[in-house]
């Protein structure tokens, strides 16, 4: 009889214990490390939406404007204590440098991946990491078609070099817990240099084919959030998680029709053509994004969105 009591026990356990597994599947403690200008929104989205969210940064909480549900811890990164990370399920890294200088990317970037990346022996409960890199880790400057398939020739700027190397060094550590996702250029209500440029009286001269790739702050926002929260052990009810994102709208655009289009809004004059240039430059990227996950699927939409905002105020 004890015999039997006691496999009735250990049966039990397994039992709780794969149920604690499913709760943290579908209620993860999330720790979003960086509250810049998308790492804040997608902490303030995550509490919203009933999250246990956590948000990290280097200043004073009061520094943020944080959703009151949020949690917060004010630390380096790269100082970070296995015991501190320990509670955590999901951990996003939404990083930009201070400056732009090669050691300010190396520091942020690099410096954070390898040092997270020491921790993952002693992180049991980690479950996801989510590195925000950029799709300038893409040496390609051909117009060359890129998808989720192509890996990147070395990129020119060292910069650009150390996302990639932290890319690598999160990826060595945590194998597939790490998920990168790659933006393209972002742009939004903030986020005007592309309309600015239009407006100017002297405009610079541009080339017919210089391709650029384009995507919405708040897309992006929601893309790392659907990521956080998708639920790994239901995928047959969800889209699959891939090891790799290219964070881009599914319409790549030279800048010369970018800028001629915006002008065109705007009832301005456009550029003139740079006839100097003439070889291709860029890359287009093919997106591997959900198409439901994306409001603004293409420039034309986002722009225009932003082009009405603008009118309003």
């Amino acid at each position: 009889m004890s015999h039997i009591t006691h496999a009735n026990t250990h049966k039990k356990t397994e039992a709780e214990t794969k149920q604690a597994e499913n709760d943290d599947n579908q209620h993860p403690h999330i720790l979003v490390i960086g509250q810049g200008d998308i790492g804040l929104p997608v902490t303030n989205t995550l509490a919203e939406q009933g999250m246990q969210v956590t948000g990290l940064a280097t200043k004073e909480r009061t520094h943020y404007a944080l959703h009151p549900k949020a949690d917060f811890i004010q630390a380096d990164a790269r100082q970070l204590t296995a015991e501190q990370l320990l509670p955590f399920h999901h951990i996003a890294i939404i990083v930009t440098p201070n400056t732009y200088s090669e050691e300010a990317y190396r520091a942020t970037y690099l410096g954070i991946a390898e040092h997270i990346g020491s921790l993952a022996s002693a992180l049991p409960n980690l479950q996801r990491i989510v590195f925000i890199s950029s799709t300038g880790v893409y040496g390609q400057d051909n117009g060359e078609w890129i998808d989720e398939t192509v890996a990147p020739i070395a990129p020119k700027r060292q910069g650009s070099q150390f996302i990639l190397q932290a890319e690598t060094a999160l990826q060595t550590a945590f194998a597939d817990k790490a998920i990168v996702i790659r933006p393209s250029g972002i742009y939004g209500e903030q986020r005007l240099m592309r309309i600015r440029k239009a407006k100017e009286g002297d405009k610079v001269s541009l080339p017919l084919h210089a391709w650029t790739n384009r995507i919405m702050d708040t897309d992006l926002v929601r893309i790392i959030v659907h990521i956080l929260t998708l639920n790994a052990e239901n995928t047959a009810h969800n889209t699959p998680l891939k090891p790799l994102y290219l964070a881009t709208d599914y319409r790549p655009v030279t800048s010369y029709e970018l800028t001629c289009w915006l002008c065109q809004q705007m009832d301005i004059t456009p550029p003139n053509i740079d006839t100097t240039h003439t070889q291709m430059t860029g890359k287009r990227l093919l997106s591997n994004i959900p198409r439901d996950w994306l409001t603004y699927p293409d420039w034309q939409m986002g722009y225009g969105h932003i082009l009405q905002s603008l009118d309003k105020k």
